[in-house]
């Protein structure tokens, strides 16, 4: 005997004690979809057989089905569940989490409960007890369909126990395994000349194929598929010839559809059921009254062949025809169904008399992007990654298409206004000032960046954020972050190469080379390292464009921040400036139109160091050098004067007098860094990285690219864009590497900090996994400024030697991968807050212990 069971759904064993329940179980299950009441009693009190304890131990097991349930996965329930009292709680579950119950019945002969039974020692209770569950099994037997089993079998002998198959069948809704590529269209409404006309701009080729009677045969050359969000009748011209058009689509396996709520209103007329003959459905029938009986009969079959929702492409697409709540997809339940057709109302009506839709969308959190249309709106909205196409073309505006994966919207408009909406269309046509997820993403949950966080990234996988971690960044974006609209991407921390053994040196370009080497790189970029600030730029064509892609509104056309998310000046027209010298820029170089973008992201280094950084150096480092310094001027003084009079003081005084030396270059040092800031020409600005444009992160370039096309913008304007000096070097090639040393050589003894290294790859993987996207190594003058006048010392560097950069190396991985993927997924158009979760997980990953020195 075959038993089908849907892949999702709550199986409950039916039997008395000694019908083989947990056997079959056993058989049939893995071991963690199956819940016995047996195991879960003695779970709660250390005996199976205690019946005291049944209370705690269904509330155990009822927990446990839920969070199964809801996590989407089969659950088996093995206990007697004879009477319908204990069913009817299990039920209320499959219910709550709209999956189907599924039974399986053991009416088994009593005389073979009971020889079972004899065989257990732990079953020692009289044959009372096995009577009366049977008697009790016998009366529900007529019961189980209306309480609300969908798949009920009956088992009535061992043999036929033995013989079962147990077969686990999909959802209908389950298509994961189609990936598309698809192109999803609105509500058709009739409108046959309009789809005809999108079908042809999305480059499919409609024909009629002659057999019995004419069907349309429907091609793309790249493949592509045609999915139907519903209501593909009512109001318009044609809907017979619609109604053919995708009927034959379908069952060709070119198209997929969903129904709306008008095509099952039309469904219950024709299959003679009452329905209010009103919108629209008037002229549907008298349509379809000039269509042959045999076309009516195909429609029935195929409305009603039709499933609510479908889950598609691993479930990262749902389609649906009015929405769908998360915790419905992939689910069957008639909730799930009524949800599909007509989505959620609040109970209100609006001055038309219409009911008022409940915004389910604002609330949406799910990964998968949920595709609809049912409510007619004057252009596609995003919200939450849904998006509603539905744009009236049967009331004069356009029937509209979502390209899949691409994300692409393409519209055709209506020929005329077939039919006049209760509700104008044409309100709140205007285009909004803020998009619908603007608007939404004017007020953020600090929920959503609290406690421990696991943020899934593209390049590493689930990064974890701690608690502790979480609280202070929450205090730092929360006083001193800018407007959290600009904030796209915040850059990582970057590792030094490995520590050098070279003699007075700490760090060296030989290590960083042979790290790469040793991980299969054959070429890499040497940058200069430009002793400034890590400074975020964006810049928009125009006020507009911050308004239309950032949500900014009123804050001119970018911004310049610091790597942890806070406004870079507060002489805020000083920015402006900036931000308009480096927009003058990128116009005369014809940016906007080479790249199709009107915004961009750079990374930089802006040179001095921020006022901020000057305040640092001139109240931290320099204080430090200066404190240092008159004290080793006073001890040098003295012990010269006890010389003079006599005292043996040379090799005291030889050694301080070296300290003095080492104070004096440690001033030097810090003072190549430091310059007074008056006006914008005070400043320089040094972009290495162009990191996204609209619809682009431009990872996929090597850094050749990048560099050449920021320096062919620098040269528009030398005065404030430095074009950052670079060299490319073969590691295995023994005169590439010494030019690059010798390179490294020249920029340090010129007062330069160092050079960065990185792969000529963007992202670059080795041995074992992604590589450091770059290694800093840093001069002899500067690492002065960071670790002191004096370590340099023999004895001093032994010591720092010692340095570990494992963690380093960790967190600069873990950041890299997170601004990385807040960037994708801000080109991608997803809401700010899962934006925010990598930007603000790159703040919190800060504050992990580690040696700020590296």
């Amino acid at each position: 005997m075959k038993i089908t069971v849907p892949e999702l759904s709550l199986v409950i064993l039916i039997g008395p004690s000694g019908s083989g329940k947990s056997t079959f179980a056993r058989t049939h299950f893995k071991a963690t979809e199956v819940l016995s009441s047996d195991v879960c009693r003695g779970l709660v009190s250390d005996d199976e057989n205690d019946q005291s304890a049944t209370p705690d131990a269904f509330a155990v097991l009822n927990f446990i089905a839920a969070k199964r349930l809801a996590a989407g996965r089969l659950t088996v329930i093995d206990a007697t569940n004879v009477q319908p009292e204990d069913r009817k709680r299990l039920l209320t579950l499959a219910k709550q989490y709209h999956c189907l119950a599924t039974t399986i019945v053991f009416n088994l002969p009593e005389k073979l409960c009971h020889e079972r039974n004899r065989e257990r020692s732990d079953r020692q209770f009289g044959p009372h007890v096995v009577r009366n569950q049977i008697l009790h099994l016998r009366r529900s037997l007529r019961l189980l369909k209306s309480e609300g089993f969908h798949h009920i079998y009956v088992l009535s002998s061992p043999e036929q126990v033995a013989e079962v198959e147990i077969e686990r069948e999909p959802l209908w809704s389950n298509l994961k395994s189609e990936h598309g590529p698809f192109d999803l269209i609105g509500d058709i409404h009739g409108c046959f000349v309009e789809v005809r006309a999108l079908l042809q701009q999305l480059g499919y080729t409609l024909s009629i194929q002659e057999q019995d009677e004419p069907r349309y045969q429907l091609t793309h050359p790249e493949g592509r598929k045609v999915i139907f969000l519903g209501d593909l009748v009512d109001r318009g011209p044609a809907t017979p010839e619609v109604l053919r058009l995708v009927m034959d689509t379908v069952a060709a396996g070119t198209a997929l559809c969903v129904p709306g709520n008008h095509d099952i209103k039309l469904l219950r007329k024709l299959k003679g059921k009452d329905v209010t003959l009103k919108y629209g459905i008037v002229e549907s029938l008298e349509q379809l009254a000039q269509e042959p009986v045999s076309f009516t009969k195909r429609v029935i079959a195929f409305l009603d062949s039709l499933t609510s929702h479908y889950v598609l492409d691993n479930g990262a697409l749902v389609v649906a025809h009015a929405g769908l709540l998360e915790s419905m997809h992939g689910r069957g339940s008639r909730a799930v169904r009524e949800f599909c057709l007509y989505g959620e109302t609040t109970g209100e009506t609006d001055e038309f008399g219409l009911p008022v839709r409940y915004n389910w969308a604002s609330d949406y959190r799910g990964r998968a992007m949920v595709v609809y249309g049912h409510t007619p709106i004057p252009q596609p909205t995003w919200l939450n990654n849904t998006i509603n196409i539905d744009t009236g073309c049967v009331f004069g505006g356009h029937l509209t298409a979502l390209r899949y994966p691409e994300k692409q919207l393409v519209a055709v408009p209506a020929q005329r206004v077939y039919a006049d909406p209760i509700r104008p269309l044409a309100v709140n046509s205007e285009p909004a000032t803020l998009t619908a997820q603007q608007q939404h993403d004017d007020i953020l949950d600090v929920a959503d960046v609290t406690g421990k966080m696991l943020v899934n990234t593209r390049l590493r996988q689930q990064i974890t954020i701690r608690e502790e971690n979480s609280i202070a960044a929450l205090e730092v974006m929360s006083r001193f972050a800018t407007n959290p609209k600009w904030l796209i991407y915040l850059p990582p921390t970057m590792s030094p190469s490995e520590t050098s053994q070279a003699p007075g040196l700490l760090e060296y370009p030989e290590e960083a080379f042979a790290y790469y080497r040793a991980e299969g790189i054959k070429q890499v970029i040497c940058e200069v390292k430009h002793m400034g600030s890590r400074a975020v730029v964006i810049v928009c064509r125009d006020e507009q464009a911050a308004q239309r892609r950032f949500g900014v509104i009123g804050e001119g056309i970018g911004i310049c921040y610091t790597r942890t998310g806070r406004r870079f000046f507060d002489d805020l027209e000083l920015e402006k400036v900036l931000l308009q010298r480096v927009h003058a820029a990128l116009d005369a170089t014809n940016f906007w139109e080479r790249l199709q973008t009107d915004w961009v992201c750079l990374d930089c280094e802006l040179l001095p160091w921020s006022v901020k950084a000057q305040s640092l150096v001139l109240k931290q480092y320099a204080a430090v050098g200066a404190a240092s310094r008159v004290s080793l001027d006073q001890a040098v003084s003295a012990l010269t004067q006890a010389s003079q009079q006599g005292i043996d003081v040379t090799e005291v005084l030889q050694t301080y007098q070296q300290h003095q030396t080492l104070a004096q270059r440690y001033v030097e040092a810090y003072r190549q860094y430091c310059w007074p800031v008056a006006s914008v020409d005070d400043l320089k600005l040094a972009p290495f990285h162009l990191l996204a444009t609209e619809g682009q992160v431009h990872i996929d370039k090597d850094h050749h690219w990048h560099m050449e096309t920021l320096a062919e913008i620098c040269r528009a304007d030398e005065r404030l864009l430095l074009a950052t000096p670079y060299l490319t070097v073969e590691v295995d090639d023994p005169a590439s590497v010494r030019n690059g040393i010798e390179w490294w050589q020249h920029v340090t003894s010129h007062g330069g900090e160092g050079m960065v290294v990185k792969p000529l790859d963007f992202i670059a993987n080795g041995k074992h996994g992604i590589l450091q996207p770059a290694v800093k190594c840093r001069g002899a003058e500067y690492l002065r400024i960071i670790y002191g006048p004096e370590y340099d010392v023999p004895e001093n560097l032994t010591r720092l030697r010692w340095r570990k950069l494992s963690a380093k190396r960790s967190l600069a991985l873990r950041e890299f991968a997170l601004g990385i993927e807040a960037l994708e997924r801000f080109v991608q158009r997803e809401p700010l807050r899962r934006v925010h979760e990598c930007v603000f997980g790159v703040l919190a990953l800060e504050s992990e212990p580690v040696d700020p020195r590296l």
